[in-house]
């Protein structure tokens, strides 16, 4: 029999939410503090063990520089059902029916299934790794890293295995960050990328910084190459992996070529997906068509600011202000979530990478025309001990002058400067007046002029001159 909403005999409404970790129990969190388990039922499920982790340190808990697994969980499932969350953990949502109200869940263990009715539905499904379809990609010692248990899963294969050659293939952030993690247990690494420089959220210019920083670290750096397949030995466990034009020997792979947004499950229910196959929300995060389905964290698209475009940006800073803002209209209030600069950070060893807004070539894209500047400063008064080298590479629009992108390379105290770049960004000031900026100023902190300054005052003077 199909049944038309989620409301139970006892009166109340229920809020149904699929994903267990940043954006879904954050939206069940906040729901729960607007609402009592008196007023709304909240049941959340997640096919996985754990809940409310944080993805983002895993490669650092793999290098050993978070000691314990349970040092990346923000929250345990016991501590969200002493709130009043019916959390169903090792559970599979395997079909949205809209038109019913209703999901069908999968006990991963016993392959149990039920329907769950529902007044208002969560998605946040999340992202899948990038596993690319090529002989011997699964193979053992072959790992993606998405999950605590896929981090686990990797530390389990590094204590066994004799030997001590890993590659590593794709060079985003997840690659890179795992090569140093790698280097850090001792391995040889060497890291397959296919394109011109790692880390193809920077431009190529600023990428080739990171490229040297890495081969400092004693990881070798194969740039331009893709990878064809995965070859194995006698005992059917990866032994190196191959490209048209060579072979890397391996004792362990890792796979660090990305994710995509995992909307199977709204696709088969036939909502509506963007060009980057996320889910497509409005401001209040409900999926555009359907007053009582929201979504966020990984599985949705949300719009740049500064390009006026949508984008796919899989990160955790998103996917938690994505719950509150769900979480907050689910239980009866209002708040919306008006989209994203494209700000990120990350590091190889000592060097620290950053950037905010469009690249040369995103600007390109969408028919702008810019100026660029590079300039080279350090992170403190040059005086003062300690001072370290930056690299800052900004973008303006041509004529107008409006911020369009910052990147910045360097040692300590270089990548948190990107933030003032963001806000430049999102109050979509000009490389002028942000060369007014009052920033803070002491010797031990930043030259006089900061680097964020040098470089505004620089495409300020391009600008004029255009």
């Amino acid at each position: 029999m199909r049944m038309s909403g989620g409301r139970g005999s006892d009166g109340r409404e229920r809020l149904v939410v699929i994903g267990g970790d940043a954006a879904g129990m954050s939206a069940a969190s906040q729901a729960r503090r607007l609402k009592g388990p008196g007023e709304l039922e909240i049941v959340a499920f997640e096919r996985g063990h754990f809940t409310s982790f944080s993805a983002c340190g895993i490669p650092y808990w793999v290098g050993g520089e978070v000691p314990e697994r349970d040092r990346l969980i923000a929250r345990t499932p016991e501590e969200h059902q002493a709130r009043g969350i019916d959390l169903r953990l090792r559970t599979e949502v395997t079909e949205i029916d809209v038109p019913g109200r209703r999901v069908r869940a999968r006990d991963v263990d016993s392959g149990a299934e039920s329907w769950t009715p529902y007044d208002r539905l969560v998605i946040a499904t999340g992202a899948r790794p990038v596993r690319p379809d090529l002989p011997g990609v699964d193979a053992p010692g072959v790992h993606g890293v998405q999950t605590l248990d896929d981090g686990q899963a990797l530390l389990d294969t590094l204590a066994g295995t004799p030997g001590r050659r890993a590659v590593v293939v794709g060079a985003g952030y997840i690659g890179v960050e795992m090569a140093e993690a790698l280097i850090n247990r001792g391995f040889e690494v060497t890291v397959v990328n296919r394109g011109k420089e790692p880390m193809s959220t920077l431009d190529p210019d600023m990428g080739r910084m990171v490229h040297r920083a890495m081969q400092g670290l004693g990881i070798t750096m194969v740039n331009d190459a893709e990878v064809t397949k995965v070859l194995t030995g006698d005992d059917g466990r990866v032994r190196a992996v191959a490209t048209e034009h060579a072979e890397y020997p391996a004792d362990l792979v890792v796979l660090g070529i990305g994710v995509r947004p995992e909307t199977s499950l709204a696709r088969a229910a036939g909502l509506p997906l963007g060009a980057h196959g996320g889910l497509l929300t409005d401001l209040a995060m409900r999926v555009r068509g359907h007053e009582d389905i929201w979504a966020g964290g990984d599985c949705v698209e949300v719009l740049n600011l500064v390009s006026g475009q949508e984008q796919y940006v899989p990160l955790g800073t998103h996917a938690n202000k994505h719950g509150q803002v769900i979480g907050t209209n689910a239980g009866g209030g209002y708040a919306t979530f008006p989209g994203v600069v494209g700000t990120a950070v990350s590091k190889v060893c000592d060097l620290e990478i950053a950037r905010t807004g469009l690249r040369e070539k995103d600007a390109r894209r969408v028919g702008l025309r810019f100026e660029t500047v590079t300039i080279e400063s350090t992170s403190r008064a040059g005086y003062y001990p300690g001072a370290a080298p930056m690299t800052v590479k900004m973008l303006a629009e041509s004529r107008t002058g409006r911020l369009l992108g910052v990147q910045i390379v360097g040692r300590e105290g270089a990548a948190k400067r990107v933030d003032i770049a963001a806000v430049a960004l999102t109050a979509r000031m000009t490389v002028e007046q942000m060369t007014a900026l009052d920033l803070g100023y002491a010797p031990p902190f930043s030259p006089v002029w900061d680097p964020i300054l040098v470089a505004a005052r620089k495409a300020a003077a391009k600008v004029r001159a255009s």
